[in-house]
């Protein structure tokens, strides 16, 4: 195959710092590359350079035999190179067929062809084995579906090189199939695909080759076929890792929550079940299912049209977040860029969030009460950080992750909700958020977990109710636990 990418002893530093040390990475026409790394490796930085977003301090860039200078995505596009970001930003007043072809739109005599704008979308979408409306708002799509039509847009221009980083973090496994399919449809046309990602079982199944970078550097690669499972895990975290699903068995308690007939018309219908202390009960179905509505209802972001939830046997208020907070529920949602964190604010503002007014006296909070209390958040979650003061924005995923979890801890929950939990984060602290829930179950936690990862829900769940399109569709035990057994009641194949 054609060599169409070398990227030869990258370098560079941001205010002093080194991010990226004599870095090589090479690409062929119609091969999937996997770029794995743990968050802070370089991988995203090493892209960004690619896609002429940040300048490199030393190296050479080299497509198809030829150095070029990329100053700027807009290049970067001109030369055939695309990519999807992990952090996803359309426009959210836009339809879909406007955000795929925003800067470029089809148009006669300089007046816009909207009719032909959809069509194209609709074509393309299809080509994807997709059937979004064109004409609906980026708004309304959940981050699943907004994160396969970025994916589309970036398939649109047709590049010789396709940049995808994290693509498959908030979709779930019918998802993967679809875009799996895409990708063999591009490599068998010839595109040289970077693919990032933290789950590791992809790349095996995607990946021809790959670059393994920790600490700004390679360290090591090869030919996917030639390295095992534990040696790509080593070579990220620079240890063995041994246990990925720390499940801890513990001691099912009483019935911490009931759910009782919760309905919202359009979204889930007749949802019960019974949440148990010392228990970690999974949500799992596929895109539309209804999981992160029937959780976002419990927590009282939104309001259900009949049903009861009783927490302890207390009725909890429906529709009302205080409500929750007060009867000591926790919700970590599944973006926790928008939802779960104030990005500008430091990592001390964002754990004492919930507790202020329990930091406080006549409304002035005591400093050295709060700062003990950030302080050993930090420090019994392992948050890396420069210091309490340091902006969350500039965090790694797994880092921003703890931040989540450390806010609600501090509030002492007795219920705990996780929305994607592990989304976007690298194998290591992965590994570190498993031990934290098995932990929280040991603690005498009533736990939910949403995951979209099959492997995640069979490693760290007791019971797993199974959704189809909005109802329960069965419930299986943590000994009936198999993917055959969760895909087929996810699909609707099997109702019990």
């Amino acid at each position: 195959m054609e060599t169409v990418l070398e990227m030869k002893r990258i370098t560079k530093s941001f205010s002093g710092q080194t991010v990226l040390r004599d870095v090589d990475f090479d690409l062929a026409g119609g091969e999937v590359h996997a770029l794995v790394g743990e968050n802070g490796a370089g991988k995203s930085t090493l892209m960004r350079i690619l896609m002429g977003e940040f300048p490199f301090d030393s190296g050479r860039i080299v497509l198809q035999g030829k150095e070029q200078s990329i100053s700027s995505p807009a290049r970067a596009l001109g030369l055939g190179i695309a990519m999807i970001h992990q952090e996803l930003s359309p426009v959210p007043e836009m339809t879909i067929a406007e955000n795929v072809f925003l800067g470029r739109e089809p148009n006669r005599f300089g007046v816009l062809n909207g009719k032909k704008q959809e069509q194209q979308t609709a074509e393309l979408m299809s080509s994807l084995g997709l059937s979004f409306d064109p004409r609906k708002k980026m708004r309304e799509l959940s981050v699943a579906e907004t994160q396969l039509t970025e994916t589309a847009k970036a398939i649109s221009y047709r590049p010789r090189i396709l940049v995808m980083d994290e693509p498959t973090s908030a979709i779930t496994e019918t998802e993967v199939r679809k875009l799996f399919e895409v990708i063999r449809l591009l490599r068998s046309r010839g595109v040289g695909v970077i693919y990032i990602s933290h789950k590791i079982d992809e790349l095996f199944e995607i990946a021809d080759r790959a670059t393994i970078l920790r600490d700004g550097s390679r360290v090591g690669g090869g030919r996917m076929a030639d390295l095992s499972r534990r040696d790509l895990i080593s070579l990220m975290v620079g240890r063995e890792l041994t246990e990925i699903f720390p499940k801890v068995e513990t001691r099912i308690g009483a019935v911490a929550m009931s759910v009782r007939g919760l309905s919202r018309r359009g979204e889930f219908t007749d949802i019960s079940f019974d949440l148990h202390a010392g228990e970690i009960l999974g949500l799992a179905g596929l895109m539309g299912s209804g999981r992160t509505e029937i959780v976002s209802t419990i927590f009282g972001e939104r309001e259900p049209d009949a049903g009861e939830i009783l927490v302890r046997g207390r009725p909890l208020r429906a529709g009302h977040m205080r409500s929750a907070v007060l009867q000591r529920i926790a919700f970590v949602p599944e973006d926790r860029k928008i939802m779960g964190l104030n990005l500008a604010g430091s990592v001390a503002d964002n754990l004492t969030m919930v507790v202020q007014g329990r930091l406080s006296t006549a409304g002035i909070v005591r400093r050295r009460v709060a700062a003990k209390a950030v302080n050993d958040m930090i420090d019994a979650l392992s948050i890396r950080v420069a210091s309490a003061g340091q902006a969350v924005g500039t965090l790694s995923g797994g880092n921003q992750q703890k931040v989540v979890l450390g806010k609600w801890l501090l509030s002492d929950p007795e219920v705990v909700i996780l929305d994607e939990p592990t989304r976007g984060i690298d194998v290591g602290a992965k590994a570190e958020i498993h031990k934290l829930m098995s932990g929280l179950a040991a603690a005498g936690k009533a736990v939910i977990m949403i995951s979209s990862e099959m492997p995640e829900v069979i490693g760290m769940c007791d019971r797993v109710i199974v959704l189809h399109e909005g109802r329960v569709a069965g419930e299986l035990t943590r000994a009936e636990l198999t993917q055959e057994r969760l895909m087929t009641l996810a699909s609707g194949t099997v109702k019990t």
